[in-house]
């Protein structure tokens, strides 16, 4: 089993596909209600729908990235604003936070090892 992609609500489709291209994300469905976004490393997806409850839901979209502090430096050159700079924390990921314009949270991070396995890790089945 694998995850193919995660879909956010959004409520300006032309704002939101602007806002992820100006990110560094390849954009590779555009419809007026749905447009699907390639990560520019690995093979993951993710993809945007036109919706009245954009940003009304609790997921948080994470985003990594090894040089996470030089990918937010280039980012806040292109103009996006930070809600939390990046930070080291307890549970050995750091990560910064971002909204798009939609109010979807967004985090940026690089875990390293810890991404899968931190030192806590069970490994529990059926």
């Amino acid at each position: 089993m694998n995850l193919n992609q995660v879909t956010m609500p959004v409520s300006d489709m032309d704002e939101a596909t602007l806002f992820y291209r100006k990110m560094g994300f390849l954009q590779i469905v555009d419809t007026p209600h749905y447009a699907r976004f390639e990560c520019p490393d690995g093979d993951a997806t993710f993809s945007l729908s036109l919706s009245d409850d954009a940003g009304v839901g609790s997921a948080i979209v994470y985003f990594e990235h090894e040089d996470l502090d030089c990918w937010v430096g280039q980012l806040k050159e292109k103009g996006f604003t930070f809600a939390e700079e990046p930070k080291d924390h307890s549970y050995l990921w750091r990560e910064a936070v971002l909204f798009d314009p939609s109010g979807n949270k967004l985090k940026l991070y690089w875990a390293g090892e810890n991404r899968k396995n931190p030192p806590w890790r069970v490994e529990r089945s059926a």
